[in-house]
């Protein structure tokens, strides 16, 4: 019988899934990345700090360069 502390949750495992996505920008795998809704772009945080001021024009919402869907920065 399998260990239950082994064995994760849907949720869980989706959630780690998403974390392993690396960079579309730089290609790294960082803990934590921001990813577009609608298409699934997915950007680290250093490569969203070089690239905000064309992704961002009021520093609440970024577009996302593949689909062009809008997207917040969760700061409001």
């Amino acid at each position: 019988m399998p260990d239950p502390r082994e064995r994760k949750s849907a949720y869980r495992e989706k959630r780690r899934r998403a974390r392993e996505r690396p960079c579309d920008c730089c290609g790294a795998t960082p803990p934590f990345c921001w990813q577009c809704r609608k298409c699934g772009f997915t950007i680290c945080t250093d490569c969203m700090n070089e690239n905000v001021w064309g992704m961002s024009c009021n520093g609440i919402t970024w577009e996302c360069p593949d689909c062009g869907g809008q997207n917040g920065f969760g700061n409001q």
